[in-house]
């Protein structure tokens, strides 16, 4: 069960990419800028989150520069522009990970803890006791668990997803809709 009332300046966030901050493509990867659209009300969570959380981290598979879909270079500028529009509404994002790799068994691609590691070592506040771990994916609520995080299922872009999954701390229809609950 989320501790909801719990999170305080302590805790640690991690969100997923797309179908979390931004409109996922259909059949396709947002690979430049100016593919990428925020949802609704996005960036007033984010101010809401800048609030409530120690750290902010964003960890994302980004295999489209694995398949030569997109570059690193856009991906970055992508990161890049989508934290100054966060920040020019009062939040923040105190990283951004990303995985080009291919290879599912890579440690860094999600579900696999890589990311989150690499964020605990590069921020040596985060206690991942107390972390909360945002994603439309089984693969996010499952890296979400094995860095002992709780997590937050949206149901923005998996409509077929058996809720009831164990690895599902809590379910929400947006991102804005969590951040209003920590209010």
């Amino acid at each position: 069960m989320l501790p909801i009332k719990q999170i305080n300046r302590e805790w640690t966030l991690f969100l997923d990419r797309d179908g979390v901050i931004n409109h996922e493509g259909i059949g396709t990867y947002i690979n430049n800028w100016e593919a990428f659209q925020f949802y609704d009300g996005v960036t007033e969570a984010f101010e809401i989150f800048a609030r409530k959380f120690n750290r902010i981290i964003i960890v994302t598979n980004q295999r489209g520069i694995g398949k030569g879909i997109t570059t690193e270079k856009e991906v970055l500028r992508i990161h890049k522009n989508m934290q100054i529009e966060i920040e020019k509404n009062k939040g923040r994002v105190d990283a951004v990970y990303f995985c080009p790799d291919n290879d599912d068994n890579h440690p860094r691609r999600k579900p696999n803890a890589g990311m989150g590691l690499d964020a605990a070592k590069d921020f040596p506040d985060i206690d991942l006791s107390k972390a909360l771990m945002i994603g439309n994916n089984i693969s996010d609520m499952h890296f979400g668990r094995s860095l002992g995080a709780f997590t937050v299922f949206l149901t923005t872009t998996r409509p077929e997803t058996d809720l009831r999954d164990p690895a599902i701390d809590a379910v929400y229809p947006s991102l804005i809709s969590f951040a209003r609950e920590l209010i």
